[in-house]
């Protein structure tokens, strides 16, 4: 049973549109209901930006600094000039209000207070016509918001959220400890008061570290102070310090709520809420081939986090994990998605996590969790570039050891580091690869390559390769400079070091670069996949018949080109069963079938008379036009296939049917021939089905070039129903005395195979159609590569893929056709689908009958080249092109250089098991202190030391008179 998949090609590159709601972390809109556009109207407002100047209400708390708002409803976003330095994204219904500046002449500046009561002052630097544009815009954005009562459900959405009551005055519950887990029992024995804002496992079984050494307090203070002036959760604004911070690593219990305003699955749980509720009761009772991976996982995933040793842990990765392989069917369940959601469960709530793996596998992640993997094994081949051009001595000594880097590093990519070190530090790395992108999983990866580099120029296998990255991952908190003399040096971790060296000296990796490599990859990538498919599809099969490995392989391009052209309707999930056995449980992944109007694409490719090919001269150019055919005998023929009865065709159905009618002898062919048009199986014709047979031969032979072909087709109608109606009883007419055959109606059995075998072999042209051209014209040749989408290449290269599009080819060929008929050159010849015969003769009737036990001529061999070859040359201009048509490129599966086996047992390797860490315990609020001497954790700013080495200086793009105009505006009163 083989899942064929034309996804990989269905690839676009992402418009400037989608570039920026993915930079903002913006959902996709999802489509407006019917009943919903005639209540509030259509709801679609457009979509603007404008040069804009953004400064902070409150005086002297940030620098203005100059850049971009964009509407996009229904969010409001802006981005600095330098896209790095300060960025929000606001939904329209968290903007209480919107008023107009009292200002300068010439400067036109709005005033925004948000629901928590921060005030945004955002003066709009571009001509005033399209100030008032975007005004206008940004007003009907709203009427829509409040139409759609939006607004009113911010209230209850906000007290989800930790930072709530972190900023009250009530401050921390006082059923919290140091490292944010809550005490589950008072001193008098009461039940804890209940919280009303989400929190994972961690809040029940502890954080991992220990949260003095983390910092914990330090952090949560320093993070207080910056929520309080710059909003929090769906308000929040991110300047250069909220950067530094995250960089420094997240306090555990704002952890979740920073993760999903970072990646943005908070507005996607905003916008949906109790959708992951009702989600858990439609897979209630359910079962798939998922839900059979993820229970195999489930006790695999973070066995050493005391959480998963308990029925609370597994019972709620279950439910999360299932849920998202409901409801994103096409991804399902994929090994390693257990590590990720359960890294991200200890932190976050179950529908909290539910959201966040939607964004990190559709958005964030893309194809890295499918079943080819694609994505990641294109960030693989990128990571291998990189190290190539930022470390070329490591990269060509695990070139002359043959040392795979992806075995240690296919795994970091996939579970974020999770599984490859300490949670404490993986967390970390999390942190910044919410807030930076991507991009950070490459830095941090050729910062550890870059750290043990000496030691890596000595490996020579992989098996000293993953020792040598499991002993550097196990000394991450030790000190990076334990032979320093100075105490601040010797301080330093290994992991504080990497991250140095991660974010200053490979800054240089930015998320343009990671998306300039991927396009350069990404057809490498996507032919080496479908390769190793193909080969998987063809060692699939059940059996492949007389046919070679590599004519299968030959059919299997064929049938792809022809799911790429039209793909086949989505497949249906068997119908579940009323009662299930212990083995009809596990339900098979779903077979991939075609239908009627890809067959006839498919047919196309491999059968000379289901296809049209037109050769057009028009005085400027020649060319072959091809075309699928359309008849009753190409339905004929799916349906003979068919033996299933499913309407549809697998496979393995296409290569059954193939291979019964491509090594047949003469009357081996006969004989097939007439089963495809015997509709009830009978083992005889009726009279409308010899018309229809007739009717058949003059479609295989309508381009032929002469009169014998149709005089053949002729001589049979008139044998067939001579020899028919002589082998029907016969009757005397009682009025005349005549006698003649007995009458039967159009739909009785007229016609057996015995007699159909005497009408075709008393003709030489269609004993010589049986005999070869028949199985001739079914060839089996190499498929020319598929065109996969052009990556780009710069303008130039933008600028022709643009120009040199099908439409426009065929737009070119229709105006060279014209001109051709204008000056009188224009010509059509169509291509001759047998091609025997090259001059007018007459068919010639045979004296007498060949008995068939003297007809010897089978098929020879089994190779395409011979079937190819059998077919002769047409006089005509044909054959010149014929060659032409066919050669080409090698097929467009054929095996490439870069092959994923050794990825995927990487990853079944790699997640097999995961090396426990002791810093990973969580730590006592009564232990001993006596480590800690060296750290003075009452001072917070001292938190902060370990990343202001990295840290980039932020231009705000002001001069010093654009700063002093946007410090005026935060005293200016509104317009009246």
């Amino acid at each position: 049973m083989s899942t064929i998949s034309t996804q990989l090609r269905n690839f676009k590159e992402p418009t400037k549109d989608q570039l920026t709601h993915v930079f903002f972390s913006i959902p996709e809109a999802p489509p407006v209901p019917a009943k919903d556009k005639e209540k509030h109207g259509s709801g679609e407002v457009e979509t603007m930006e404008i040069n804009a100047i953004l400064s902070l209400g409150a005086q002297g708390v940030e620098d203005s600094y100059a850049g971009k708002l964009y509407l996009l409803p229904p969010y409001l976003a802006f981005s600095s000039l330098d896209r790095k330095s300060v960025r929000f994204t606001l939904p329209l219904s968290t903007v209480r209000r919107v008023e107009r500046l009292n200002a300068r002449a010439g400067v036109y500046a709005l005033s925004l207070s948000t629901w928590h009561g921060m005030k945004i002052i955002v003066q709009l630097t571009s001509l005033r016509p399209t100030a008032d544009l975007f005004c206008s815009l940004l007003r009907e954005a709203l009427k829509v918001e409040l139409q759609r009562g939006q607004m009113k459900a911010v209230k209850g959405f906000v007290k989800t959220c930790y930072s709530e009551g972190l900023v009250s005055a009530s401050g921390v519950s006082e059923n919290e400890r140091e490292d944010g887990s809550l005490i589950t029992e008072t001193k008098d024995g009461s039940p804890p008061p209940e919280v009303e804002f989400h929190g994972g496992l961690g809040l029940q079984f502890k954080f991992p570290g220990d949260p003095k050494k983390l910092r914990e307090a330090s952090k949560i203070k320093l993070w207080t102070t910056y929520l309080k002036n710059h909003g929090r959760n769906l308000t929040l604004l991110r300047y250069p310090q909220c950067t530094r911070l995250v960089q420094v690593g997240l306090p555990n219990r704002l952890r979740a709520e920073m993760w999903e305003t970072l990646s943005g699955s908070i507005y996607l749980r905003y916008s949906n809420p109790g959708v992951y509720h009702q989600v858990l009761l439609d897979i209630e009772g359910k079962s798939s081939t998922s839900f059979e991976d993820i229970e195999k996982d489930l006790h695999r995933s973070l066995p050493e986090y005391a959480g998963y040793q308990a029925d609370e842990g597994i019972s709620a990765l279950r439910r999360v994990l299932q849920a998202y392989s409901n409801r994103n069917p096409e991804v399902g369940y994929c090994q390693a998605m257990n590590i990720l959601a359960a890294a991200i469960l200890i932190y976050m709530s179950e529908e909290q996590a539910f959201w966040l793996l939607e964004v990190l596998c559709d958005r964030l992640l893309p194809g890295y969790y499918s079943t080819t993997m694609h994505g990641t094994l294109l960030d693989q081949r990128v990571f291998e570039s990189l190290v190539a051009r930022c470390l070329p001595m490591i990269s060509d000594h695990f070139q002359e050891v043959d040392v795979q880097l992806s075995v240690a590093s296919l795994p970091w990519f996939l579970s974020l580091y999770i599984n490859s070190m300490p949670m404490v530090f993986a967390f970390r790395i999390v942190d910044c690869f919410f807030c930076m992108g991507p991009k950070v999983l490459f830095q941090v990866g050729l910062a550890i390559l870059k750290i043990n580099g000496e030691k890596l120029l000595q490996i020579q296998d992989d098996g000293g390769f993953l020792n040598l990255m499991r002993e550097y991952f196990a000394s991450l908190g030790d000190s990076a400079h334990p032979e320093s003399a100075d105490p601040r040096a010797r301080a330093i971790t290994r992991f504080q070091e990497l991250l140095l060296i991660s974010f200053r000296e490979f800054a240089v990796i930015t998320d343009d670069t990671i998306l300039s490599e991927r396009r350069k990859y990404r057809n490498e990538i996507v032919n080496s996949i479908e390769s190793f498919n193909k080969r998987s599809a063809v060692r699939n099969l059940k059996t492949l018949g007389r046919f070679t490995k590599d004519q299968a392989g030959f059919i299997y391009d064929a049938l792809y080109k022809a799911m790429c052209e039209v793909p086949p309707p989505p497949t249906a999930a068997p119908l579940p069963l009323l009662l299930t056995t212990a083995n009809e449980g596990n339900q098979e992944r779903v077979e991939t079938r075609i239908g009627l109007q890809t067959f006839r694409v498919f047919l196309s490719e491999i059968l000379t008379w289901a296809r049209n090919e037109r050769i057009v001269i028009n005085g400027f150019q020649q060319r072959i036009d091809r075309e699928v055919a359309e008849h009753e005998l190409i339905v004929r023929l799916f349906y003979f296939w068919d033996e299933s009865c499913k309407g549809s065709l697998s496979f393995q159905d296409l290569v059954y049917g193939l291979d019964g009618v491509m090594f047949n002898d003469l009357m081996e062919n006969i004989e097939w021939f007439f089963n495809l048009h015997d509709k009830n199986k009978d083992g005889y014709l009726t009279k409308d089905e010899v018309l229809t047979l007739s009717e058949s031969f003059l479609f295989i032979f309508r381009y032929e070039i002469g009169d014998a072909y149709l005089g053949a087709v002729s001589k049979f109608m008139t044998n067939a129903f001579e020899y028919g109606d002589s082998l029907l009883p016969h009757q005397t007419d009682g009025e005349t005395g005549e006698t003649g055959p007995q009458q039967i109606g159009h739909n009785q059995p007229y016609l057996n195979l015995a007699t159909f075998r005497m009408v075709v072999l008393a003709d030489e042209v269609l004993e010589s159609f049986f005999e070869t051209d028949l199985s001739a014209s079914f060839r089996l040749d190499p498929v020319p590569d598929l065109e996969l989408p052009p990556a780009s290449s710069g303008f130039l290269g933008d600028l022709w893929s643009n120009i040199a599009t099908q439409d426009n080819k065929k737009i070119f060929h229709k105006l060279s056709d014209e001109l051709g008929k204008t000056i009188g050159k224009h010509q059509i010849l169509y291509r001759p689908i047998i091609g025997r015969l090259t001059k007018l003769e007459e068919p010639t009737a045979r004296e007498s009958l060949i008995s068939p036990s003297s007809i010897k001529t089978p098929l020879s061999g089994g190779s395409s080249d011979t079937l190819a070859a059998s077919n002769s040359s047409s006089t005509l201009v044909v054959d010149a092109l014929s060659n032409q048509d066919n050669d080409g490129p090698s097929s467009a599966l054929a095996s490439a250089a870069f092959s994923p086996m050794p990825h995927f047992r990487a990853v079944n390797a790699a997640f097999m098991e995961r090396t426990p860490f002791a810093i990973d315990d969580a730590g006592d609020d009564d232990d001993d202190d006596s480590d800690l001497e060296m750290i003075d954790v009452d001072n917070d700013d001292q938190v902060m030391d370990e990343v202001d080495a990295f840290l980039e200086a932020h231009d705000s793009g002001l001069s010093e008179a654009d700063k002093e105009l946007a410090k005026d505006l935060l005293n200016a009163s509104p317009v009246k």
